[in-house]
């Protein structure tokens, strides 16, 4: 018998890995549903396609990997060694492409998908969760998948589409990024409370110029608002520790390592005392962030119109 030549590509063993992939992968649901039925016509009728047009794939499967799969008595067809090894591989592959659609269908249903949602360490403990809380209320639902990270590495993974939206301060203005201002936080010079300020309300930051602070890490929007308000007022900051988390800088300055320009804690923190900086204005912008021209899910969407419904009122009071 003369079996047509295919003209689709054909494997050697200096094939790429991709050529591999593109010979073998149509193919792969034909073999294994002939492989089932051990019956070419039962095969075609359950797959929906001419039983010619499935006996011509498996044999160009055959041609292309060099191997004989079946063992062929007119219509009846069983496997070979060969066909029993490949037909193994070939259901578990199946199966993980069965297992991922599946995962993406899931993730995109509209009351019960999954969004991935970055926030700054400093939104962590009542913010975010005021916001999860609030939004659950109508979509009880839906799946977070949470990532707490400065702002900068958030930034990285909306980029690489490991997430689907973040929280972050200050706004990011990228031509590759949307980012919509939410709401603006006060920041506070904090000060030992045995500190020579400690009895003041009010400062202006000018006058912390000869004081050693502690910071967080450069690359943390906070770190850079804080050297653009030092900057401002005239000075740059002795930086005595630069740390990854701000209630650490608060403990800091309580153990009188220095003085930290921050946002309102959580819960009063003993040991030191909060002043208002009256100039220059002390406050960062905080926003919500997406990378342009990415489709949202449903569930994506609707966190998205719920994040921009909360405009001037993001913070708890």
């Amino acid at each position: 018998m003369v079996h047509e030549r295919s003209s689709g590509p054909r494997l050697s063993p200096n094939s790429y890995e991709e050529d591999i992939r593109a010979v073998l992968a149509p193919r792969l649901a034909y073999f294994e549903a002939v492989a089932r039925h051990e019956h070419v016509t039962r095969a075609a009728h359950e797959l929906g396609v001419p039983q010619s047009t499935l006996s011509r794939a498996m044999v160009r499967l055959e041609t292309d990997l060099g191997v004989a799969l079946f063992a062929r008595k007119g219509r009846t067809v069983s496997l070979t060694p060969a066909g029993r090894t490949f037909l193994a591989s070939a259901e578990r592959a199946l199966a993980e492409v069965e297992k991922a659609a599946d995962s993406v269908r899931a993730d995109a249903d509209p009351a019960g998908g999954r969004v991935s949602f970055g926030f700054l360490h400093t939104m962590g403990s009542e913010t975010v969760p005021a916001l999860i809380r609030a939004f659950r209320v109508d979509h009880p639902r839906v799946r977070f998948q949470l990532v707490q990270n400065y702002g900068e590495a958030m930034i990285e993974r909306l980029r690489a589409g490991s997430l689907d939206l973040c929280l972050t301060s200050p706004v990011p203005d990228a031509p590759d990024l949307v980012a919509r201002r939410l709401d603006e936080q006060r920041l506070r010079l904090v000060v030992p409370d045995d500190h020579r300020l400690a009895t003041r309300r009010r400062i202006r930051l000018a006058e912390a110029a000869d004081e050693t602070f502690v910071t967080l890490e450069p690359g943390y929007g906070l770190r850079r608002i804080t050297d653009d308000l030092c900057a401002e007022a005239g000075f740059a900051p002795r930086v005595a520790f630069e740390g990854e988390e701000a209630e650490t800088l608060r403990g800091l300055v309580a153990a009188g390592l220095g003085v930290a320009l921050l946002p309102p804690p959580a819960v009063a923190r003993p040991g030191v005392v909060e002043l208002t900086v009256t100039a220059p204005r002390a406050v960062r912008e905080i926003g919500v962030a997406w990378l342009d021209g990415h489709p949202d899910t449903p569930p994506v969407a609707a966190f998205k119109r719920f994040l921009l419904s909360r405009r001037g009122h993001l913070l708890p009071d």
